[in-house]
């Protein structure tokens, strides 16, 4: 028996290990498409999207690969969920308004160390306002910034679509109540409970990297930078998109 005696990667292998009993103790069943897409020799931003506090878990029991994920700003607030996502090796994103400074220089060092760095660009909104499992809210672009900004080299953008199938609705907590850990969030003005979804049977499907290459990283220097992270991220949500509709037909 071979035994790990390095700190770093026994620190790096917790959210995994985490993820894969979390996964159990709920019973989530799951299923992978095309796996054989994950970059085996590159640096990787995983995009998702995102209904469920499982999905970072099950990405990563997927991959069986521990992913730094950058979470929404108040879950790094809220008492009991700072320290499971903490615990999960996520990273707070910035307050709403703000621009994503922290957001930046957190996903270039983990990138740089080349650990895996994942992105839910659809926000707050799908956790907060659950909408069906095939339905996709528009992505905010930052993810793209990121990739293009990076000094990095050999790094690919790899969609990943979460599609469930059987799930369990829950109501965790009234919306007011989270406005006491982030008065910034508008979506905490509404009134209701934030809804909690558990995936009893869930696919996930995988796919085509968008490698980010020097000649991305020169076009984006010039003056077609905002177009070119507008174009990558549609290739993204059309890419997902797409496979949540395959995945119903």
């Amino acid at each position: 028996m071979t035994f790990n005696h390095n700190p770093s990667e026994q620190i790096l292998d917790a959210p995994l290990r985490l993820s894969r009993r979390l996964l159990g103790a709920v019973g989530t069943k799951f299923s992978l498409e095309h796996a054989e897409r994950i970059p085996a020799d590159q640096r990787i931003l995983v995009v998702s999207n995102h209904r469920s506090v499982l999905d970072a878990p099950l990405l990563m029991a997927a991959m069986n690969r521990s992913v730094r994920f950058a979470c929404h700003y108040y879950m790094s607030r809220v008492p009991v969920m700072r320290d499971v996502v903490s615990a999960m090796g996520a990273f707070p994103l910035d307050a709403p308004r703000q621009r994503q400074k922290h957001f930046f220089e957190n996903s270039i060092s983990f990138l740089q160390a080349r650990q895996l760095v994942g992105v839910f660009p659809e926000g707050a909104q799908p956790m907060v306002q659950v909408k069906p499992a095939n339905q996709l809210s528009p992505f905010h672009r930052g993810f793209a910034h990121l990739a293009l900004r990076a000094p990095v080299s050999d790094l690919s953008i790899l969609p990943v679509a979460i599609l469930s199938t059987e799930e369990n609705q829950h109501q965790l907590a009234p919306l007011k109540l989270f406005r006491l850990f982030d008065p910034s969030e508008p979506l905490f003005n509404c009134g209701g409970w934030h809804s909690a979804i558990v995936y009893r049977r869930v696919h996930l499907f995988f796919g085509h990297p968008i490698r980010i290459d020097e000649d991305l990283r020169q076009q984006y220097r010039g003056r077609s930078g905002s177009r070119l992270a507008r174009e990558i991220s549609q290739s993204c949500w059309d890419q997902i998109a797409g496979m949540l509709r395959h995945g119903c037909t």
